[in-house]
């Protein structure tokens, strides 16, 4: 109440109108079952198109299961079948919860129930990457493609005449005598020998000449020999003087990598180093011998001068590494193809193609299914590689989304991490082109381990709500808006027992949740006593039981047809008739799209036992196409035959409690009474006016009670408010029935 206390104006709001109410939605689909990859546990999010759940919980492939600890034959992907018929039939929300045997024992990302995880381990143990969740879909071919094409190799050549840039690192050759007195520093090569005939070594300009690169050797040729011989260059001392060069002929090669466009070089930078021919060579020079190889990689100094080089034998405790001059390679004749920096790299999943005639496809060949951002090494970029494909990222949608994940020990560095990604790439060296140079190799890291686990249960479906997150049926608990929920992989594996367990499980969710409708499949390909059998199990208003299977094109192209359960066909239908006639019209009588045929072609003498079972029959008729020809549900009570009774009848039940929140913790009187009647029969009003309800006038289509003779005062006492709503249903016209007699003409 309003306290007037000083003088003034005071404008105060109030209402003249009893609340409305307005109709809940009742086309939003859930569905749980086995999927070849996707989230196991939490809330799932609502998928818009089939396109949708295919980036989430993977292809239409089939599942393999294992039973007994056996690999059985692959099984049918009736999820990824029901899901493509709901949007195909109209569907447009639809939330999916995957379920995999002992998924209730798995953590926040699936791992520990019977399905694999595929992942891939470097051998320095530095660098693990995964799929995000378990299952075969997570088998894929991760292609690396390095973004830095630029080939930093620099040459040149000076001639004796020319001036030599201090700091100059390359290779001296001379073809003319040198007497001792042209080297400084120590010398220990015996002066019998001088002047040498010939010299070529590795050097260093600086100001006072060209010195010898410590550690490298020198070839020579001795006075009145021929043959070159190899000498350590420390023999002939610190190098040659600058005074000496002046009176001599020679040729200096420098080779260098230079900066890249619009960049600098910064040290330990990782690179991949070319050649046209091997590396047997470089031991004339230097004390390397890293074998026969035209491909090098390390990291680059920040000179752009020497390239530090990882030696890995796979053996982490004895993997080395060795530094290798550049200058070196000026000895050769266009040895260097390509030097190309490896900073960052973008990274392609790719689902391989296989086919009957190619069954292990080729690496890196198939579907992109995702693309990575630029991924980089360094730990401190906002792109390093294990912040973008994060184990628990900080965004929703790229847990969804991002397939893989890279596991990397805090601290490593980023050449550590190099060595890491290249030894993944030889895990499978089937996928690695190491004859071509910029744009390529193609690295593939192949993840190939991943696997389905044994056929999910009852138990799995029902799932549970724990710390990880909810699984099952009890991850949907949290979706408000769901009204059709439907199992389409119940019959997965032929079994009867888990096929009515998962129904049973089914059963029990529509009813904690009060207003869902379940949508019960037959087996695939049972018998007309098979079906009514199956049938004999339940008394549910809240069920529908549709048969037979629809054949549908394969849509992997390996088979020409797949048959596939009916309920995600008639999801999709419930949720298009409920658009466009509304959820008072029997969703029957309407084209199965994306139907072929049906798994058996069921007659009206069939029919005549199984309608009266309120076994709902898919039937083909001429001239019409493939229709629902059934809208009964599972319940032996006559006031609730019908699917459209029963679900319209949720619809108003929801919409009313939905509407009415308002009324509670209001004084408990007639004018709140009032109030409550106003406001419900001005929904019912709009129901009746938009043909929903049966009767020529309103008084005729519904009621509205909420008064003292439906309350007692022990009522009253105790806080209640009961109000009595009546409302006069639209139910099918299932028999069409047209009586035709002959008549006498009238005069």
């Amino acid at each position: 109440m309003s306290e007037y206390l000083a003088p003034g104006v005071f404008v105060e709001e109030v209402s003249f109108r009893s609340k409305s109410i307005e109709g809940v939605g009742t086309s939003v689909c859930g569905m749980v079952g086995p999927t070849r990859f996707g989230p196991v546990r939490g809330t799932p999010e609502v998928l818009t198109s089939y396109g949708e759940f295919e980036k989430i919980f993977g292809d239409s492939a089939g599942l393999v299961f294992t039973k007994d600890g056996v690999t059985q034959p692959a099984v049918v992907n009736y999820s990824a079948l029901a899901a493509r018929a709901f949007f195909e039939n109209g569907g447009k929300q639809l939330y999916f919860t995957r379920v995999i045997a002992g998924g209730n024992d798995s953590d926040a990302f699936g791992a520990g129930g019977t399905a694999v995880v595929a992942s891939a381990t470097a051998a320095n143990g530095l660098l693990g990457i995964a799929a995000r969740y378990p299952g075969t879909g997570g088998n894929l071919d991760l292609v690396v493609n390095w973004l830095d094409q630029e080939n930093l190799a620099r040459t040149r050549s000076y001639q004796s005449f020319d001036a030599i840039p201090d700091g100059a690192e390359g290779v001296v050759s001379i073809k003319v005598p040198l007497a001792k007195d042209k080297f400084t520093g120590t010398i220990t090569h015996p002066d019998g020998e001088f002047p040498l005939k010939e010299i070529t070594a590795l050097v260093k300009k600086t100001a006072t000449g060209l010195m010898f690169l410590t550690g490298s050797s020198a070839e020579i040729v001795n006075t009145d020999e021929t043959a070159v011989i190899k000498v350590a260059a420390s023999v002939l001392g610190d190098g040659l003087t600058q005074a000496g060069l002046a009176l001599l002929t020679y040729e200096f090669k420098q080779t260098w990598a230079t900066a890249p466009t619009g960049d600098k070089l910064q040290g330990n930078t990782p690179f991949e180093l070319v050649l046209n021919s091997t590396t047997n060579n470089l031991t004339r020079f230097i004390n390397v011998n890293i074998g026969a190889s035209n491909i090098l990689r390390g990291t680059l100094n920040v000179a752009g001068t020497e390239l530090t080089v990882v030696i890995d034998d796979g053996d982490p405790l004895t993997s080395d590494t060795k530094i290798i001059p550049l200058a070196v390679f000026s000895a050769f004749t266009s040895p260097i193809k390509s030097l190309s920096l490896q900073r960052s790299f973008s990274l392609q999943a790719v689902r391989r193609k296989k086919t009957a005639a190619d069954p292990q496809g080729k690496p890196g060949v198939g579907e992109t299914v995702y693309v990575s951002p630029i991924l980089s090494l360094e730990s401190s970029a906002d792109n390093y590689i294990a912040k973008i494909l994060a184990r628990a990222p900080q965004k929703k949608l790229d847990e969804l989304t991002v397939p893989v994940v890279a596991s990397i020990p805090p601290g490593t560095a980023s050449a550590n991490i190099f060595t890491a990604l290249y030894q993944l790439f030889a895990l499978t060296p089937t996928a690695l082109n190491p004859t071509s140079a910029l744009n390529a190799p193609l690295h593939v890291i192949v993840l190939g381990s991943g696997s389905d686990g044994a056929f999910p249960k009852a138990i799995d479906y029902a799932g549970e709500m724990d710390e990880q997150g909810p699984t099952g049926f009890a991850a949907l608990e949290n979706v408000e808006d769901v009204s059709i929920v439907a199992t389409p992989a119940a019959t997965a594996d032929k079994t009867l027992t888990t096929h009515h367990s998962i129904v049973v499980e089914l059963e029990k969710h529509c009813m904690k949740m009060r207003y869902r409708f379940g949508l019960v499949d037959s087996g695939e390909d049972w018998s007309l006593a098979e079906v009514q059998k199956f049938r004999d199990n339940f008394d549910n208003s809240r069920l529908a039981l549709y048969s037979p299977w629809v054949v549908v094109a394969d849509p992997l192209g390996e088979k020409e047809t797949v048959n596939a359960p009916p309920s995600g066909f008639m999801a999709g239908i419930y949720a298009r008739t409920d658009v466009d006639r509304g959820v008072h019209k029997a969703p029957a009588n309407t084209p199965v799209l994306g139907a072929l045929r049906f798994s058996q072609n069921i007659n009206k003498f069939q029919q005549e036992l199984l309608n009266p079972k309120h076994i709902n029959c898919l039937r083909s008729f001429s001239g019409r196409g493939h229709q629902v020809w059934g809208g009964r549900t599972l319940s032996s009570d006559p006031e609730w035959k019908y699917v459209n009774v029963r679900r319209y009848f949720l619809y108003l039940e929801r919409s009313v409690e939905k509407g009415t929140q308002w009324a509670v913790f209001e004084p408990n009187g007639e004018r709140l009474w009032a109030n409550v009647v106003t406001t419900i029969e001005s929904f019912l009003f709009n129901e009746w006016k938009n043909g929903r309800l049966l009767g020529s006038k309103p008084s005729a289509a519904y009621f509205v009670r909420c008064d003292r003779t439906t309350m007692s005062q022990n009522d009253l006492d105790n806080g209640r408010l009961i109000c009595e709503v009546g409302v006069a249903p639209l139910t099918p016209a299932e028999f069409v029935i047209f009586r035709i007699g002959q008549k006498t003409a009238d005069a």
